[in-house]
């Protein structure tokens, strides 16, 4: 069987949109403990990537895409429709939210709340890409 690719692009260009609104109010939910942080010397005043705003977007949109290929590719062995993006977001987005998350939550002087944010920031976001390629995917 052959993949919609222009279906897959769509899909995790769209996903990358909503997985970047979704990361923005983790941003804004997130500041004042940047701004503490900083304050307390254990964040940099400013990123040692001056563009880091602008690849973490783009970052978000490789990941939506990649996550809407494989959404086309499961589709023929775990079934189409939204619970199987579900399950594709959730298990993606807990490889790429959770075990660094955890770790930094754990060993870090940081606020806990931050690597909360983080991963829910991966891992809800990469549910929603996953949603969202998945409604828009057709054969």
């Amino acid at each position: 069987m052959a993949l919609n690719k222009s279906r897959i692009w769509l899909g995790g260009l769209a996903g990358g949109v909503v997985w970047t609104l979704w990361s923005f109010v983790i941003g804004m939910k997130l500041g004042p403990f940047y701004a503490a942080m900083q304050q307390r010397g254990i964040f940099l005043a400013r990123p040692r990537y001056p563009m880091f705003p602008l690849q973490w977007i783009l970052m978000l949109f490789v990941l939506a895409i990649l996550v809407a290929h494989l959404y086309a590719w499961a589709r023929a062995t775990v079934g189409a429709g939204a619970f199987s993006a579900f399950k594709i977001g959730a298990v993606v987005g807990f490889f790429a939210g959770f075990p660094g998350n955890l770790g930094t939550a754990n060993w870090s002087v940081m606020p806990r709340v931050l690597p909360l944010g983080w991963m829910l920031d991966m891992w809800v976001g990469c549910i929603l890409a996953a949603l969202v390629a998945g409604f828009l995917y057709k054969d």
